[in-house]
């Protein structure tokens, strides 16, 4: 939802009706998770991705019906064996999705929830997919303010709790409640989306390979701080369109920056006076990718200068070095895939090995924000 709401933002700023649809539960093997989100706007316009590419076609008429209709539809896609030419998921899972049109009249909370997110300010949409409440009402919920109802003053109060909790985590799930917000599990179901700030990937080095990185980190949807200590390395205009560069020696920088659990860190300058500093105090904090360039020697160098700092083995065993994983990269471009490779993999807890020659669910449970 997050990568298509600029647009979303823009059709229902302008006053133009959509449908939205949003996967609010899956099973199996589904392809895409709770979250996801497809939408149709004005001139038939397709924003985002439900199932990738599987049913689409099916979920483009139904927001155009939604749209017309003005009533949500609450629609479960799956494989069947009986219709090997239905509608379905190839990869044999089931997602069930909301398809709601999305207006000023339907929705007064949608504005000021893209305007949240553009900021970086954490918030909650929480809606009605099922029961004897409004299917579709939703619900804002802000660290320290509401807005919008779900149509019952203690259901509020209690999906106002509830979400507060889950954006504390950052997790996105369904709930179950009873006509006033008691708990109970045959009444009203409500989908609770948290909109958390994009975690954050710091690059320290402003040489080629860190350009690259920064790019597809950005594309994996962090936002991207360079810093490298050389002015002349340290230029905008080398980067990325979006991404921070800054001009200050990389301990610095990290000592008065903020790091949380979802941070991930790339060291690229390989040069002790810069690397051994930062990674001394890197490998402290509660990042959780911490990845430097160089050879296998250059790491064992490293390694033993920041045993000279104090640090123990268990902290040195979170250093990913030599960086990402052995795909055989080269250039730059190459470098990236292989850096964010290891960091997805370890987000997940992919063993980085070909899927061919796996066993078992492809789709991983998460493991950990990174």
């Amino acid at each position: 939802m997050r990568d298509i709401l600029p647009a979303l933002g823009h059709w229902y700023a302008s006053g133009s009706p959509f449908g939205l649809a949003t996967v609010v539960g899956v099973s199996r093997s589904a392809p895409l998770g709770p979250g996801a989100a497809m939408a149709v706007g004005p001139g038939d316009e397709v924003v985002g991705s439900v199932s990738g590419g599987c049913v689409e076609g099916e979920v483009f008429e139904l927001a155009k019906e939604v749209v017309a209709s003005g009533s949500p539809q609450l629609q479960t896609f799956g494989y069947t064996d009986e219709d090997a030419f239905a509608v379905g998921l190839t990869c044999g899972g089931e997602i069930t999705l909301l398809v709601r049109p999305v207006s000023a009249e339907t929705d007064t909370t949608f504005g000021q929830v893209a305007a949240s997110v553009a900021e970086h300010r954490p918030v909650v949409v929480a809606t009605v997919i099922d029961g004897p409440a409004r299917q579709g009402a939703t619900l804002a919920v802000w660290p320290d303010a509401v807005s919008g109802t779900l149509g019952a003053e203690g259901l509020d109060a209690a999906v106002t709790a509830d979400s507060r909790g889950e954006l504390a985590q950052g997790a996105t799930g369904r709930r179950h409640y009873g006509p006033e917000g008691e708990r109970r599990e045959d009444d009203v179901t409500v989908f609770l989306q948290s909109f958390t700030p994009p975690p954050r990937m710091l690059v320290f080095g402003a040489i080629d390979f860190a350009a690259a990185a920064a790019g597809i980190g950005a594309f994996l949807g962090y936002r991207v701080t360079v810093c490298d200590a050389r002015p002349v390395f340290a230029d905008p205009r080398r980067f990325p369109d979006g991404v921070e560069v800054i001009v200050e020696w990389p301990h610095r920088y990290l000592r008065a920056t903020e790091v949380d659990d979802r941070t991930v860190m790339c060291v690229l300058t390989h040069d002790p006076k810069f690397d051994v500093p930062l990674l001394d105090l890197a490998l402290r904090m509660p990042a959780a990718y911490i990845g430097a360039m160089g050879s296998r020697r250059t790491h064992e160098d490293r390694l033993a200068r920041l045993r000279e700092k104090g640090l123990d083995e268990t902290q040195l065993a979170r250093l990913r070095s030599p960086i990402g994983l052995d795909i055989g990269a080269r250039t730059p471009q190459e470098v990236a895939v292989s850096i964010a490779a290891e960091i997805v993999a370890l987000r997940w807890g992919g063993s980085g090995a070909p899927l061919a020659d796996t066993d078992g669910a492809i789709h991983r449970s998460r493991l950990k924000s990174v």
